[in-house]
Order: structure tokens, then C-alpha cells, then sequence
């Protein structure tokens, strides 16, 4: 038995590359996305970073800004060919766990408010009344069914979750690297040693 695990252990190995091709695929439009949407609306973005009374009061805004959106952005192609996947990683785990502490962490786990969890905060608690009396006025004046054509009403609760998912994918690839076969990394390793 233990034999035949080695075996097939040994006949996958070559296609280890492809697990950290698949995060790196999943994370670069992600990424890219939120450092282009703090790029075109970078004054807001930095006001937003700044403010202490309706943003996050955050030192050095524009700087602050201009790192967030430049690592998210242009790490995001880095990370999409695979180019210095562990150094950029670095980065943007830093601006992860910003984000997380900074903007979700007051909101709990769930990025998604769902009562049923056994994660749900008070606030995702309350958001079960809220979301059912939006449906009843939606269902009473609006086209209801049009405007659920396309999937459910949702309430966001912006919780750590997605920010710590993020993170831990890209602790993944900093620990290993962009992936055999699959990225410029590996490539310049081979041409390079």
C-alpha cells in the first residue's frame, strides 16, 4: 500500500505546479480590480484612508493610498505571470491583513451576513430583519422577480473573511513559490540555477 502511494504521489508531482497556477489565476483579477477601482478614484480613496471620522484615519493617506493601489494592481500582473511571486507576495499579505484589521475586523468573519452561521455577530443577526423587510417592499413596489433574475438579495457585512482567505493563499505562494511549469519564476530558476 505504502508502495502504491509513492507511486501515485511520484506520477502527480509533475503536475504540482498547477495548484499554485490556480491561486495565483484566482487572485490576480481579484486583486487587480481593487487596485484599479483605488487608482481611477484615488482622491477619494485617499480621503477615505485619511478621514478618522468616516474613513480610517490612517496616516500619510495618499502614500497610503498610492501603496495599497500600486501593490494591488501591479502585483496582480506579477502574480498573474508568475514573476516574483514569493517577493510580491510579501507586500500583498501586508496589505491584507491592513485591510482586514483595519476595515473588517470590527464586522466579524462573515463577508457575507448569513444568520444561520454559527459565526453570525450581533450585527449579521440584525441584518435577517433588515433583509426581509427590503424584500417585502421590493415584493410589494418593484419588480421583485426581475430583480432577482439574476440571484438573491444579500446583505454585506465586509467581515475578515475574504481579506484572511486572500491572505492565506498568498502566504501559500510565497512559502511555494509560483509553481513548477507554470510561471516565469520557475523558468528563469531553470535558465538561471
Amino acid at each position: 500500500m505504502i508502495t502504491l502511494a509513492r507511486k501515485v504521489i511520484n506520477s502527480i508531482a509533475h503536475f504540482d505546479g498547477l495548484a499554485p497556477l490556480a491561486i495565483r489565476l484566482y487572485l490576480a483579477p481579484v486583486l487587480m480590480q481593487a487596485g484599479y477601482n483605488k487608482l481611477v478614484n484615488f482622491e477619494d480613496t485617499a480621503a477615505w484612508f485619511g478621514n478618522p471620522d468616516w474613513g480610517l484615519g490612517l496616516p500619510m493617506p495618499e502614500v497610503m493610498a498610492a501603496l495599497a493601489a500600486g501593490t494591488e494592481f501591479f502585483g496582480s500582473i506579477l502574480l498573474l505571470l508568475g514573476l516574483a511571486t514569493r517577493l510580491i507576495s510579501v507586500p500583498l499579505m501586508i496589505t491584507m491583513l491592513v485591510a482586514a484589521l483595519t476595515v473588517h475586523w470590527q464586522n466579524g468573519w462573515l463577508a457575507i451576513a448569513d444568520p444561520s452561521s454559527w459565526l453570525a455577530n450581533d450585527q449579521v443577526l440584525a441584518s435577517a430583519e433588515k433583509l426581509g423587510r427590503a424584500r417585502e417592499i421590493l415584493q410589494q413596489y418593484g419588480n421583485y422577480d426581475w430583480l432577482t433574475s439574476s440571484g438573491n438579495f444579500v446583505v454585506l457585512n465586509n467581515g475578515i473573511e475574504f481579506a484572511i482567505t486572500y491572505f492565506v493563499m498568498l502566504l501559500v505562494l510565497f512559502m511555494f513559490g509560483g509553481g513548477r511549469y507554470t510561471s516565469i519564476d520557475y523558468l528563469l530558476s531553470r535558465r538561471y540555477p
